[in-house]
């Protein structure tokens, strides 16, 4: 894992290396056992770099043999061993261990369509001299960031939004968009971020700039079959559901051995998040059955005396396969404590303080001499995993539920389609959320809302979701609303490599993403069970006391927990959210007073934690800082 900035210039002046070498070096938590540079014309390149394959030969930027082609990356390419055999039997050369030198030579034989062959989670920079033509690209599920914005007349990307601002000319403001998503779904959704201006590269995205100017295209997205296509097979099959059920989890079985097996790829020691559910338990099982010799180390937060504590899950897992445990301990005075680094690496502010966590949790693998950790990320939004896929397993309600007449109805069928291109209801009825929120901003940023608000924003593309099967519409918007931006970006990249960690997710491999696509609705959830491809696919591997488990979703302390530190209070007082001027005073004194009184405490699933989003976002404008509106 890595960090990558540069520069091109759109018109005027060269980049000036000096600026983009202090935009590495504002991302040097992200590699910070080398450095490199590049400088030709109208690109400049800067590099840092965490080292994990071939140390001491991958340095970076990387050429082809003629130095026509550069390239930095910050990720891993995990299908590098099989193209650089294919490669190298058309005639390339390569100069290191590497698996990110692949990039260059790859360019050579396919150009842009290089991506079309990469199983990886990465984002990079490409330069080709003779066409003077630089690529931007970000892998399909979106694990590694990248960011761009524009300043006296460059293109200027980094691999986190503190890079950019180290560049001359970028502005520093508020995007109010990205707010009214925070504070309306589970994250921000690319391309949107929480400074106005700067914009993320989507998952599977792909971005060209040359003489002929700057163009954006979707090279992959994730792509469920045509409802009535599945009613189709579904006729047409004569297997019955267990038989069926026994061939999918066997076949994600063995794709997951493979993933697993690809992510372990490391000259530097690895490990595994623990939570004590099915996934993470599941990957730690699989990684004993791929080096049943070797004592794996395992990572889990534990909050002693919390109702939300899994620590007994926990060790009774890492004790069933001999790993070597590491538990870190949390209670709500260091959450408390923590808050304002997290922000800052975040750059977003949160709902929830589960960052908090992540953020400890890489410390300590860090400390331990651990340089990558494996986690279960994307297994709940590909295999039906959260509560709401119940109700979706068994398709439409009968005869289409017919739509209402009343004027809440008809403004929230046209908030819907504003937003998924059909009327789609996901997490919650906005309208009404909406109403609820207004009152929250200031004054006058509220008089304004309906034209920042997440309701008159365009989120996903429409194309992805029409005529799909409800479970499969769900998983595509949990994908791209819950998972992309937010669990595998200010929750994962974000908060590991805030402390020089790399995580890697064997559920969101190429194959195993694609196959989840193909497996009926119908099977994922049976018997009111969530997931039922992989408990099938964990038999034998996770122990029975797991797999009987009902779902505990990951928890962290809420606002109601973290009011008592005095600290975290004066982030709420009339006078910070005044002189800051983006919520109204008297509506957080109120929400203050409430949970204080105990007449409203927050739950850490069912409620919107406004508390959570104005502290952080009052931590959010003091590290960056953001402009004041009081």
């Amino acid at each position: 894992m890595c960090g990558i900035a540069g520069a091109f210039a759109l018109d005027g002046a060269a980049p000036h290396p000096g600026h983009v070498a202090a935009m590495a070096a504002e991302l040097a938590h992200r590699g910070p056992d080398s450095a490199g540079s590049f400088a030709d014309g109208p690109v400049a390149l800067g590099f840092r770099r965490l080292a994990l394959i071939d140390p001491e030969g991958g340095r970076q930027p990387h050429t082809n043999a003629d130095g026509s082609v550069v390239s930095v990356c910050n990720g891993e390419i995990f299908n590098h061993r099989a193209l650089r055999d294919r490669l190298r039997r058309a005639g390339h050369r390569f100069r290191s261990r590497c698996d990110t030198e692949v990039l260059v030579h790859l360019y050579e034989e396919y150009g842009p369509d290089l991506v079309d062959h990469l199983d990886g989670q990465f984002a990079f920079a490409l330069y080709d001299r003779r066409e003077r033509r630089l690529l931007l690209c970000r892998d399909r599920c979106g694990v590694i960031p990248l960011f761009h914005t524009r300043a006296d007349g460059h293109l200027v990307f980094a691999s986190e939004i503190k890079g950019l601002l180290r560049y001359p000319g970028v502005a520093r403001r508020v995007d109010l968009g990205g707010l009214d998503q925070v504070l309306s779904l589970p994250g921000l959704v690319s391309p949107r971020t929480l400074f106005e201006g700067i914009a993320s590269v989507a998952p599977g995205e792909l971005i060209t700039v040359d003489p002929s100017g700057v163009a954006t295209r979707r090279y992959w997205d994730l792509d469920y079959p045509m409802a009535a296509d599945l009613e189709h097979a579904a006729d047409a099959g004569t297997d019955d559901d267990e038989i069926a059920l026994d061939h999918h989890a066997g076949r994600v079985r063995r794709l997951l051995e493979e993933s697993v097996e690809a992510r372990l790829d490391s000259d530097l020691p690895v490990g595994f998040y623990l939570s004590g559910g099915l996934d993470s338990s599941l990957i730690g099982g699989l990684m004993a059955g791929a080096r049943p010799e070797h004592a794996w180390p395992s990572y889990s937060v534990a909050f002693p005396g919390g109702a939300f504590d899994e620590a007994g899950h926990q060790r009774l897992v890492a004790g069933k396969l001999g790993t070597r445990h590491h538990e870190v301990r949390l209670d709500e005075r260091i959450a408390a404590d923590t808050l304002r680094t997290m922000v800052r690496h975040a750059e977003t502010p949160v709902r929830e303080s589960y960052n908090v966590c992540s953020y400890l949790l890489s410390r300590r693998v860090r400390a331990s001499g651990t340089r990558a950790v494996l986690s279960g990320e994307g297994a709940d939004e590909l295999f039906g995993g959260y509560p709401g896929y119940r109700f979706d397993a068994g398709g439409p309600p009968a005869g289409g539920g017919s739509p209402s007449g009343l004027l809440e109805e008809q403004l929230e069928r046209e908030a819907n389609h504003r937003m998924f291109g059909l009327d789609l209801r996901y997490e919650q009825d906005q309208v009404a959320a909406l109403d609820r929120r207004r009152p929250l901003y200031a004054p006058d940023l509220a008089a304004g809302l309906d034209t920042f608000a997440v309701t008159a924003q365009t989120l996903v593309d429409p194309a992805r979701l029409t005529g799909r099967h409800p479970l499969h519409q769900r998983s595509y918007l949990d994908f791209r609303l819950r998972l992309s931006d937010h669990l595998l970006g200010d929750h994962g990249d974000r908060m590991a490599l805030a402390n020089s960690v790399e995580m890697r997710f064997p559920f969101l491999a190429r194959d195993v993403v694609e196959y989840a696509t193909r497996i009926p609705p119908s099977l994922m959830v049976r018997g009111g069970r969530e997931k039922a491809v992989l408990h099938r696919a964990a038999d034998g591997l996770v122990p029975p006391e797991v797999l009987r488990r009902q779902k505990f979703g990951f928890r962290g302390h809420t606002s109601t927990d973290l009011l008592g530190s005095d600290w975290f209070a004066e982030l709420l007082s009339p006078s910070v959210v005044r002189r800051q001027g983006y919520f109204d005073p008297a509506t957080v004194s109120a929400l203050v007073e409430r949970q204080r009184s105990g007449s409203r405490q927050v739950h850490p699933h069912l409620d919107t934690d406004y508390l959570m989003v104005a502290a952080t976002f009052a931590l959010f404008v003091e590290e960056f800082e953001l402009p004041c509106l009081g």
